[in-house]
């Protein structure tokens, strides 16, 4: 996955997904805050540029403090492609099993995909 830093990238990112409103605001909110400073020292990641699959928002690594708080490994996530989606599950680097971590879409299939990909690794999905 690529972590999108250049303002220009963020800003045609943040185009884009307004047209697909109201499916891409759990990432729209976090691009646009990225793009503008990033308080929150969140990062934009995409499976490619500028033709994207996936573009999935977290709080950078090395914010984290405690490997059990799934509120602080919060997951945003918007796929135009349920094959990224897929992949992003089964194994990249950029979900790390080694933390809990929450994650949010407001796509049809997300919770199916999740759940497929807990069940095929013996992991528990509450």
């Amino acid at each position: 996955m690529l972590i999108l830093r250049c303002p220009a990238q963020l800003q045609l990112l943040e185009e884009t997904l307004r047209k697909s409103l109201p499916t891409t605001l759990p990432v729209l909110g976090t691009v646009m805050t990225v793009a503008r400073g990033n308080p929150a020292s969140h990062e934009v990641l995409v499976d490619s540029w500028p033709h994207f699959g996936i573009v999935l928002t977290r709080l950078r690594p090395e914010e984290h403090r405690d490997p059990k708080d799934y509120y602080t490994n919060q997951l945003s996530v918007f796929y135009r492609d349920k094959g990224a989606l897929q992949a992003l599950l089964e194994g990249t680097e950029a979900v790390t099993r080694e933390r809990a971590f929450q994650i949010l879409g407001m796509q049809d299939g997300l919770d199916q995909a999740v759940q497929e990909a807990a069940s095929a690794r013996g992991l528990k999905v509450e």
